[in-house]
């Protein structure tokens, strides 16, 4: 073998590598974030009610620190608060609550019209809601997602009715996908009991005294 061809091979086969290296240091290719939603539950069309029946405005909801984000939160440890790297909401969920709190409570059939501020009608009810929690628990298995809710219910002599609501639901398995669907489930739960709530409560003031 001629020096000429051993020094083509020998510069081929340096180039190759080089090439393989560059390879192996460029930029990955990611899978895209997954985007999920909290879905509304399944509910009857509400009763007409008569005109007599009072009018409620929901506020916007709110959240406490750390759950005020679109990123879905999973706790491994007491006072520790970890994201998802690839999955998100597609909303803060305190933003998609308040559409849900809405239809919810419509089912209740206990008031002539429930509004979502910012509105001009006038009403005889605010509901003020903060979310708590929302977060996916690998504390114990199976995991649980754990959603809590206050919520506060006034009239318009002041008058306030606070009561706070938690789901715990079980995930089907412990990725984000599992944790959506539980958080889903826990959220229903909750909207059921809330707007149970609010409805025995909002009987008991028109009951006569």
């Amino acid at each position: 073998m001629s020096f000429r061809t051993l020094s083509w091979r020998c510069g081929a086969a340096i180039a190759g590598l080089a090439l393989g290296g560059c390879s192996a240091l460029g930029p990955s290719v990611t899978a895209p974030p997954s985007f999920y939603v909290l879905e509304r539950p399944a509910s009857v069309a509400p009763a007409a009610m008569p005109a007599s029946a009072p009018t409620l405005i929901i506020n916007p909801t709110h959240a406490t620190a750390g759950f005020d984000s679109a990123r879905i939160i999973y706790v491994r440890e007491a006072h520790r608060l970890d994201y998802f790297a690839r999955s998100e909401w597609v909303d803060p969920p305190a933003r998609m609550l308040t559409p849900l709190l809405v239809a919810a409570i419509e089912g209740a059939g206990v008031f002539r019209a429930v509004v979502a501020t910012p509105s001009a009608a006038a009403a005889d009810l605010r509901l003020d809601t903060e979310i708590i929690r929302l977060q996916h628990e690998f504390v114990s298995q199976p995991s649980r997602v754990r959603f809590t809710l206050r919520a506060d219910l006034v009239d318009d002599k002041t008058r306030r009715v606070v009561a706070r609501h938690e789901a715990s639901v079980a995930a089907a398995s412990d990725d984000a996908y599992g944790g959506v669907v539980a958080a889903n489930r826990a959220v229903q739960t909750t909207l059921r009991e809330l707007a149970a709530f609010v409805a025995e409560t909002v009987r008991g003031v028109q009951e006569p005294r």
